[in-house]
């Protein structure tokens, strides 16, 4: 039997009935995951005790972060003044509101702020529960996926091949190769030197400079100017290096930590001292706003006064999870010992050769792009001693 052309007209409104139906229920699910779901979990953090802000329909906070961060790096800050609402203004500002452990939006993902020791550290111990944020360009992922990035058994895999190589047993055969690097960016600022042995210099590129051609020598065995090329292509391995190798571990870094916050997701339901955080959360351990505590630190917290850390962490710290500039846990920062026998010594072989002060044209504008850095540079009056 031929089919009628009466039977078309059926066909036609039963495909539009079928779109319809696909197109109610994506909207759903998007009005779901836009609105229904983040306000159903801001009710449950709020209930357990939490403050934060209002999620507001799709942004969330996205707008007021951009704007807060984009005129906080507008106009530097004199040397004595609190670097941390430049540096975290909306993180800063939400904290002093809404109290040391709060949340806010990330689009419809919910965002919490722990400065807590005690969150810190549980978030920091487990690494099968709290892991890396996952996104990025799906590509380089899968070619370039380094110990930075890997998770779970994968993770403890690559850690414990890695580990040996990091020993400081190890890295004392390193230190010629410290030293050539080192050497090679003091003499850079002899020659600079005006006949009066002086001489004003932006150090900042050079200590760029020198933290990617140690690790150049080291891992390749060639200056950072011939192995540039291998050095970028394996710029993911050395991220956590680098990153450490930008501070000085104590006391430098307890008010200019290299890494100002960590960031951590969790992908199923999971607890947080008495909290029940839904799958999905972001969570942001405020490492900056944990070394600036005056609870923690005291009165004194802005002040730089290496002489607090004479009897020990343990003792200046009350036993609490407060100094973290190369994170913690079983995932703290591989690469801490390389950046702390680095820093000694270029420390060493600078304070040798010269004394130095800040330049007049130096500005004092602090800012983060992944680490810690200065906006314009680290201007220095050198002096041959």
């Amino acid at each position: 039997m031929e089919p009628s052309l009466s039977m078309f007209p059926v066909s036609g409104s039963v495909a539009k009935t079928a779109v319809a139906i696909v197109t109610l229920v994506y909207a759903w699910r998007f009005f779901d995951w836009v609105w229904l779901t983040p306000k159903k979990t801001e009710k449950r953090l709020r209930d357990q005790g939490l403050k934060g802000t209002s999620y507001t329909f799709l942004y969330g906070d996205i707008n007021e972060i951009m704007k807060s961060t984009t005129e906080s790096y507008v106009e530097p800050i004199n040397l004595n003044d609190d670097i941390v609402p430049r540096v975290l203004s909306f993180a800063h500002r939400v904290v002093t509101t809404h109290g040391k452990n709060c949340f806010t939006w990330l689009g419809p993902t919910p965002l919490l702020h722990i400065t807590n020791p005690s969150m810190i550290k549980e978030v920091l111990g487990n690494y099968q529960d709290f892991q890396k944020q996952r996104g990025g360009n799906p590509l380089a992922r899968m070619l370039a996926k380094g110990l930075v990035d890997v998770e779970g058994d994968q993770w403890v895999k690559h850690r414990k091949i890695i580990n040996p190589a990091f020993h400081v047993e190890k890295l004392k055969h390193m230190v010629p190769a410290f030293y050539e690097s080192c050497a090679e960016m003091v003499n850079k600022w002899e020659a600079a030197l005006k006949e009066d042995f002086t001489c004003e210099m932006d150090v900042w590129p050079h200590l760029q400079t020198l933290a990617a051609d140690v690790i150049s020598r080291t891992a390749f065995g060639s200056s950072y100017i011939e192995g540039r090329k291998i050095f970028e292509l394996q710029r993911e391995q050395a991220e956590l290096v680098v990153i450490a190798s930008r501070s000085f571990y104590i006391p430098g870094s307890r008010l200019y930590p290299p890494v100002v916050a960590i960031p951590r997701m969790i992908h199923k339901q999971t607890k947080l001292g008495s909290i029940t955080l839904p799958a999905g959360t972001i969570m942001v351990l405020h490492t900056m706003l944990s070394h600036h505590d005056s609870d923690i630190w005291g009165k004194d917290v802005k002040e730089f006064k290496p002489e607090r850390f004479s009897q020990g962490m343990s003792k200046v710290t009350k036993g609490q999870t407060a100094f973290i500039p190369f994170g913690g846990g079983p995932r703290v920062c591989i690469g801490q010992n390389f950046a702390m026998l680095e820093a000694k010594m270029a420390l060493a072989m600078i304070l040798r050769r010269f004394s130095f002060e800040l330049s007049p044209s130096y500005s004092h504008a602090p800012y983060t792009i992944i680490t810690l850095q200065p906006q314009f540079g680290a201007h220095l009056s050198l002096h041959k001693l």
